[in-house]
């Protein structure tokens, strides 16, 4: 993988570039969409590449470890072959899942032992193996595995999981340069950058990942429950740390204004589950502010979703039917929906590059900002 830095912001450090991975390139700033057990929910896609503009998508490590398993996906050819992605995609390690959603775990010096969601069996994570498993997997962008420090914890816990998440990024970067890809493409390897909201620990954590020497670094430990400016202090604080011609992923955020404050403080990458799942749920972002297409105002609202939008589906559904959708319960509902967010979160980091590209990134941002956080 390499990173071509094209342009940097001159009043703030909002950066566009291009990513160039042997699956295809990819324009940064970029959103990534979820595809945690190999699908975007809802999404075709021909939808994805076509409408939506994806340009690359993520696979979830926990998941796909679990369910089809690494024999299925191995005989397939890796995760590309088995859901016909011929995109770039990016593997999250499974750390967080593990933390999350697993009701029996253990994190020792070793590794994690957990208990599945699914059925309750018992299974080990440690750095090395979660490589292999992504090397199975096949990603082209894979990822460290990482002890997810909660928003909220102390100094004391924070500094202890901190040094946990190093030494085992060691042992992951050792395993991933001693084994090679299995499918005939490069795979890269990302380190996860640690310390909950402490600026000493983000500092001491950024340093360590940069002395390896990676292609590209990822921010974790963010918007999981930490107030929203503390992510941007954190996001100030790596800004010169890391360096200025290696791509930077916020993993998990957020918000369109969360992604657009953290543009401008020099993130390349992001992903979120939030444009499906919102959309599931009747919420939809536009460029006026978000809407909620189950209020009764939009009974007779014939208008297009978005018209300032670039999605198809603003262009061939009123607010109007839509609503009518959602309220009856038809899946189609859910599928427009999570569609259309998909295609403004696309718009929206296009835009972003698009005004970094021609200077005026920081005016444009602040008007930006103000609309789409109001609630229509």
């Amino acid at each position: 993988m390499k990173f071509q830095l094209h342009k940097t912001d001159s009043q703030s450090a909002a950066r566009a570039g291009e990513i160039f991975t042997d699956h295809g390139t990819i324009l940064t700033p970029i959103f990534m969409p979820v595809g945690t057990v190999g699908s975007v929910k809802g999404v075709y896609h021909r939808d994805l590449k076509d409408d939506i503009g994806a340009q690359i998508i993520l696979g979830n490590t926990y998941h796909l470890y679990l369910r089809p398993g690494l024999d299925i996906l191995k005989a397939a050819g890796g995760l590309h072959h088995f859901t016909s992605w011929d995109r770039p995609i990016l593997t999250d390690s499974g750390g967080y899942q593990v933390f999350s959603l697993s009701p029996i775990r253990k994190i020792t010096e070793e590794g994690c032992i957990f208990r599945s969601h699914i059925d309750g069996s018992k299974h080990t994570f440690t750095p090395e193996n979660n490589v292999d498993v992504q090397r199975i997997i096949g990603a082209d962008i894979i990822m460290a595995l990482d002890e997810c420090c909660p928003g909220d914890a102390d100094y004391k816990y924070a500094e202890k999981s901190l040094r946990l998440t190093q030494r085992w990024l060691e042992r992951c970067v050792a395993r991933f340069d001693s084994t090679e890809p299995l499918y005939g493409y490069s795979q890269t390897f990302f380190p996860i950058i640690q310390g909950c909201v402490y600026p000493d620990l983000r500092r001491q954590a950024a340093e360590h990942a940069v002395s390896l020497g990676r292609e590209g670094y990822a921010i974790g430990g963010l918007a999981v429950g930490e107030p929203t400016e503390k992510m941007y202090e954190m996001l100030e604080v790596l800004g010169p740390i890391l360096p200025p011609d290696k791509p930077r992923y916020l993993m998990g955020v957020g918000t369109p204004q969360n992604i657009l404050e953290a543009i401008a403080r020099g993130v390349d990458m992001f992903d979120c589950v939030m444009p499906t799942r919102n959309g599931r749920n009747g919420m939809l972002f536009t460029w006026e502010g978000t809407i909620n297409i189950r209020n009764a105002k939009w009974a007779d609202d014939f208008s297009e979703i978005d018209p300032q939008g670039k999605s198809f589906v603003d262009h061939a559904y009123s607010k109007a039917y839509l609503r009518h959708l959602a309220i009856a319960g038809e899946m189609l509902a859910a599928e427009i929906a999570s569609q259309h967010n998909l295609a403004f979160y696309l718009d929206l980091v296009a835009k972003a590059r698009e005004h970094i590209m021609a200077g005026d990134f920081a005016q444009w941002k602040e008007a930006a900002v103000k609309k789409l956080e109001t609630r229509l």
